[in-house]
């Protein structure tokens, strides 16, 4: 709120999956709150976060930022009375392939932003897939009436505009995590791995329970085990949601025991922490990366990792599209020698890969800071009326 000729401030609810320790979220929404904190310093104002979180006093401590329960009405309803506004997003909020709950609560939560008379801002969120036709209205409805509306990929904008929201409010940007930096500490962790006395090349994996017969994971462990009888290699599982992906890793490495090959290829098992930055940086120590996980290939496209992306959701796709990119298999298919052929030609070309692909890296980089200057600027506007 503003007072007399006291810089202005805005307190503003942000609402996400954030909370639950899934390193992709925790990292979208770190990136958002330096993004809002680095806009907010560039225009002269200050942007009180107010994070709604499944684990408040967890989000407090990381991120040093106030918090409140996101399934406590009342707490939720004060933090948004209180506010000069709600940030949505960003991550796959609006999608009804997890559960038929997800969506109703975060339109509820924007709706209720809405019937106190606050702005509401979408921050380049996924949307889709949306199998429910009942749910087409709770989702135009809010966007709608939204001051800002920005999604991560043409796609979500596409089924945006088929459920009716005109495609002029929509902006397409891409993902928060595209902007987040290493941690401070890099610097030093980063020379204390180079002196490392292991030279093997290392082929970050990061992988998640999809399929319920596990066949997904077995045609991995075939591929990995593929690549390792062909070169030695250090296979480093990288968990982005635990404890869930900690097990998944494990099982797969079980099933490596015995396959690796007799290059003296290694499996091993990475602890970053709940920081994202951490696992940012782990990311960056990887000579190639195949990922499941959407954000560890946006972690990787971050720090210009070439990375094999195995597809289980639309989402997928369309992030490597961006980038000129296709899945090297999906859940349903995964060819082993292909995989092999594909991994190698990054491990020995990293740098032509790079290259290719840098200027979009490079574009998204960029770009992801627009959600954030226009928050900024139309809460500016807002108050000044």
């Amino acid at each position: 709120m503003v007072t007399g000729v006291e810089k202005q401030s805005f307190r503003i609810v942000i609402s996400g999956y954030y909370g639950f320790y899934n390193s992709g979220d925790e990292a979208v929404l770190r990136s958002i709150l330096l993004a809002l904190e680095e806009q907010s310093k560039l225009a002269g104002v200050r942007i009180i976060p107010v994070v709604l979180s499944g684990d408040p006093a967890w989000t407090s401590q990381m991120y040093g930022v106030e918090s409140v329960h996101r399934m406590r009405p009342s707490e939720v309803w004060n933090a948004l009375k209180g506010s000069d506004g709600l940030v949505s997003g960003g991550g796959s909020l609006l999608q009804d392939a997890t559960s038929a709950k997800t969506i109703p609560y975060y339109t509820g939560v924007i709706k209720l932003a809405q019937w106190l008379r606050k702005p509401t801002f979408i921050y380049s969120q996924g949307i889709g897939p949306v199998n429910r036709r009942w749910m087409d209205p709770l989702i135009r409805n809010v966007m709608r009436k939204s001051a800002y509306v920005s999604v991560r990929d043409a796609e979500s904008a596409e089924l945006l505009g088929r459920i009716g929201v005109p495609k002029s409010r929509i902006e397409v940007v891409p993902d928060p995590v595209m902007g987040l930096p290493l941690p401070a500490s890099a610097a030093l962790s980063c020379e204390t791995a180079a002196t490392s006395a292991d030279k093997l090349p290392v082929l970050g994996v990061s992988l998640r329970h999809w399929r319920k017969d596990e066949e997904d994971l077995s045609r991995a462990v075939d591929a990995l085990a593929e690549l390792a009888s062909r070169r030695a290699v250090r296979l480093r599982f990288l968990p982005f949601h635990t404890p869930d992906d900690t097990k998944t890793s494990e099982l797969v490495m079980e099933r490596l025991n015995g396959r690796l090959g007799s290059h003296g290829s290694i499996a091993e098992l990475a602890a970053p922490g709940d920081d994202p930055q951490q696992m940012l940086l782990e990311v960056s120590r990887c000579d190639a990366l195949f990922g499941m996980r959407l954000h560890a290939l946006i972690y990787a496209a971050n720090r210009e990792v070439p990375m094999l992306g195995l597809s289980y959701d639309p989402k997928i796709d369309q992030f490597l599209h961006r980038l000129g990119l296709k899945a090297v298999g999906t859940t349903e298919h995964l060819d082993a020698s292909v995989f092999a052929d594909s991994a190698e030609l990054l491990l020995d070309n990293a740098e032509g890969w790079k290259r290719d692909h840098r200027d979009a890296i490079d574009r998204l980089k960029q770009q992801s800071q627009q959600p954030a200057q226009q928050i900024v600027q139309l809460l500016r506007q807002n108050i000044s009326r």
